[in-house]
């Protein structure tokens, strides 16, 4: 038999074991024929290295076989073979944080098919592990809907859209997985009974509020870090890796080459090689719940640092806020300069020109609301909309459609929801303007 044979087979009999030592020696013996007086050391020490970690990937476990000394001394010594190769289902094997979660089990690639509805052909086309996808400049191949829109801060956003068939299955992994997950309680972006107001809520009349902001957050979620998250909850690898495929994409050269849009060259490059490896979509339903799961340990961190500084912690998406009186307010230089090395080493960057420290005696407003004595919309915004709508009535709705939206009609309806959320006065003038307008 080749040398790795049997390292082989003990990491799939090791993978299945459930991570009890009793079980990880049986499917061993199994494997090899006979219960060893060295396999039971053997399976402790494996658990030792891995246990209590995510799930390790299957060629972590054959590393780890390969160089460990006592399995070398038993294979000098015996003459080992595999006597069966162990082929059940591996069993979910969530951390002890996750081993609450109420997820559906999904122990093989057969059961991932069935569960969701697919073709084994359909799955690995949807999931494309072997980056097909980025290598195809067809949109008849892709799976996405791509538009680049360029900030007037020179930076780019890109918004890929899931196609249908790919947006279902997606929403299938959000309400029947992902909800069920909980999220750090300083979360509040795309939470049920969450929302902008929630978030902006706990700051209101402190003495000082401190705005930053994650720079390029969801294309900052790799492939690998989905793919990582998905075997934490316990799924087996080839099944974490199918559904981290379906939720990441890669987005192609040919997508930065189209001539329809105006960006900085260097702007362009960057961008191009940011999205170029599979990361989180911005636009796929199952981004923004992915991106807050992923992101629990910066919140803990974050969290931690506002309480031994006196202060307040909310986020919501890339948006961060920290407030507090006068014990924050004494520090709050020193505590930003905290908050950007604790985000470098998750793997995120902070935004550095979107920092903002606001004191009481000037405006302080998060996400578009002012929060200094209580939170209403900024003055502004009000009545930008107002002429907005007031010119869709004069000279239709189409010279007011300046940033090209798809969907102007519901654009404006969303705007004025929000303005009825926050102050129902005003939103209910800006509602009768908006029913005056006529639509083609």
């Amino acid at each position: 038999m080749p040398n790795s044979s049997l390292p082989i087979a003990l990491a799939t009999a090791f993978l299945g074991g459930e991570q009890h030592i009793d079980s990880v020696v049986a499917r061993a013996s199994e494997t090899i024929g006979q219960d060893w007086r060295w396999l039971r050391p053997l399976a402790r020490r494996y658990l030792e290295a891995f246990q209590g970690k995510t799930r390790p990937r299957y060629r972590e476990v054959v590393q780890f076989l390969l160089h460990d000394e006592g399995l070398q001394h038993a294979r000098a010594k015996h003459a080992l073979s595999v006597k069966h190769w162990v082929t059940e289902l591996h069993p979910m094997q969530p951390v002890a944080a996750a081993a609450d979660w109420d997820i559906p089990p999904i122990e093989s690639i057969g059961a991932l098919r069935d569960w969701l509805q697919l073709d084994m052909s359909e799955l690995e086309w949807l999931a494309d592990l072997k980056g097909l996808g980025y290598r195809q400049n067809g949109t008849r191949l892709q799976h996405y809907h791509y538009k680049v829109l360029s900030k007037r801060s020179g930076d780019i956003r890109l918004i890929e859209s899931p196609k249908a068939h790919l947006k279902e299955v997606q929403r299938q992994i959000l309400t029947r997985i992902l909800d069920r997950i909980p999220v750090h309680p300083a979360v509040h972006g795309f939470r049920r009974t969450r929302s902008i107001k929630t978030y902006a809520a706990r700051h209101v009349a402190r003495r000082v509020v401190l705005r930053m902001d994650v720079e390029n957050f969801f294309p900052t979620f790799s492939g690998t870090r989905i793919q990582t998250f998905f075997r934490t909850a316990g799924y087996p690898e080839p099944v974490a890796d199918l559904l981290g495929g379906i939720c990441t994409n890669a987005v192609p050269r040919g997508v930065w080459e189209q001539s329809y849009f105006d960006i900085d060259a260097a702007h362009r490059r960057e961008a191009r090689d940011l999205y170029a490896r599979p990361h989180l979509p911005q636009g796929a339903p199952t981004s923004p719940m992915l991106a807050n799961l992923c992101a629990y340990r910066i919140d803990c961190r974050l969290s931690g640092l506002a309480v031994s500084a006196a202060a307040e912690y909310t986020r919501y998406a890339d948006d961060l806020a920290f407030s507090g009186d006068d014990a924050f307010h004494r520090r709050v230089d020193r505590f930003s300069e905290h908050v950007a090395p604790v985000l470098l080493e998750e793997g995120f960057r902070a935004h550095h020109r979107k920092t903002r420290i606001m004191r009481s005696g000037t405006r302080q407003y998060l996400v578009g609301l002012v929060i200094n004595q209580k939170m209403n919309l900024v003055r502004k915004d009000l009545d930008t909309l107002k002429a907005i709508l007031t010119n869709c009535i004069r000279s239709g709705p189409e010279s007011q459609n300046r940033d090209a939206h798809p969907a102007f009609r519901s654009h404006l309806e969303g705007r004025i929801a929000f303005a009825e959320m926050m102050n129902p006065t005003k939103g209910a003038r800006l509602r009768n303007l908006f029913e005056k307008i006529q639509w083609q």
